[in-house]
């Protein structure tokens, strides 16, 4: 099963609200389980998780991080890269080494931006912009959802 099978099954399963799929094909299986949480927000909206590797207990309510949103007017001139999938986003490729890309940095299509481990593999996120970094959205080792922002490039 090619990285790009996988990636689309992943996005399946988080987008259809199954709990479990299980698919063996020559000689390579694949199990994916999700748990839905289902967290009270403010004013009565409600916000599901579904994290792709094993099940884990939903965080108590005091510890949910607030969700802010930078203003348009700084965003609307700026590039965002998101993530393709779901996963562990590393700055890195290991913790003695450098950083890949720093604000500040300019950056060309095809330079390596971060990795994202998604069950085991480590997927180097490749820019298919050419620009400057403005913005890292997110800290070494933080757990990342498909289609999230990570960086926010200038493109000028």
């Amino acid at each position: 099963m090619e990285l790009k099978e996988i990636q689309d099954l992943i996005r399946f399963v988080s987008k259809s609200g199954v709990s479990e799929v299980e698919i063996e094909k020559e000689g390579f299986k694949i199990v994916i389980k999700t748990e839905i949480t289902m967290i009270a927000a403010p004013q009565q909206q409600y916000i599901t998780h579904m994290p792709a590797q094993a099940p884990v207990q939903a965080a108590p309510m005091a510890e949910a991080a607030p969700i802010v949103e930078a203003p348009v007017s700084l965003e609307a001139n700026y590039i965002t890269i998101k993530s393709p999938m779901i996963g562990t986003f590393y700055r890195s490729a290991g913790p003695d080494k450098d950083v890949f890309v720093k604000v500040g940095d300019s950056i060309d299509k095809g330079d390596v931006l971060c990795i994202v481990e998604a069950m085991k593999l480590f997927n180097e996120i490749e820019s298919d912009v050419k620009g400057k970094i403005v913005k890292i959205l997110l800290d070494n080792s933080s757990p990342v959802e498909y289609d999230q922002p990570l960086f926010l490039v200038d493109p000028s």
